[in-house]
């Protein structure tokens, strides 16, 4: 795999990863919001990825000598996207809360689809997730410099 398509796979599921962070942190913000301007209560969102399409733009004749051997780029890998970005479709939490200002007629509000504690384990493998293509992109620049310096 070359230098450069490490870097740039490595940078697109870094874009995607932050963003699935602030995903999980708008739900955490939003874990108590019983009223949004669509009306109810808040849902939940996760971000949905897809692979980038790697194919490049057709060649006519490239000569055999010149095909690359690259496995990512025989597959038609090149990273990552961000393909969407769904709200869950799971019931509000029903609480009896008759003095809450929210509340309906029975004295119940409903409130948000988002538990806490998987919001925290899913911030958490998204931050290893950026840990890890944050390795791949230093280890590349310490095997670039390294190659840089055979050459003195």
């Amino acid at each position: 795999m070359s230098l450069y398509r490490a870097l740039r796979i490595s940078a697109s599921a870094l874009t995607a990863e932050r963003l699935r962070m602030d995903v999980i942190s708008n739900n955490i913000a939003n874990s108590q919001t019983t009223r949004t301007a669509q009306g109810g209560p808040y849902r939940r969102k996760v971000v949905v990825f897809a692979p980038q399409d790697g194919r490049r733009a057709p060649v006519f004749f490239v000569p055999p000598f010149r095909r690359s051997g690259d496995p990512a780029e025989l597959q038609g890998l090149a990273g990552v996207r961000v393909q969407a970005i769904q709200e869950v479709e799971e019931e509000p939490i029903r609480v009896y809360e008759p003095s809450h200002p929210d509340a309906d007629e029975d004295g119940y509000v409903e409130y948000p689809n988002v538990d806490i504690t998987t919001e925290i384990v899913d911030l958490m493998a998204a931050s290893r997730a950026y840990q890890a293509n944050v390795t791949v992109i230093q280890t590349a620049k310490t095997t670039a410099q390294a190659a840089l310096d055979i050459g003195r």
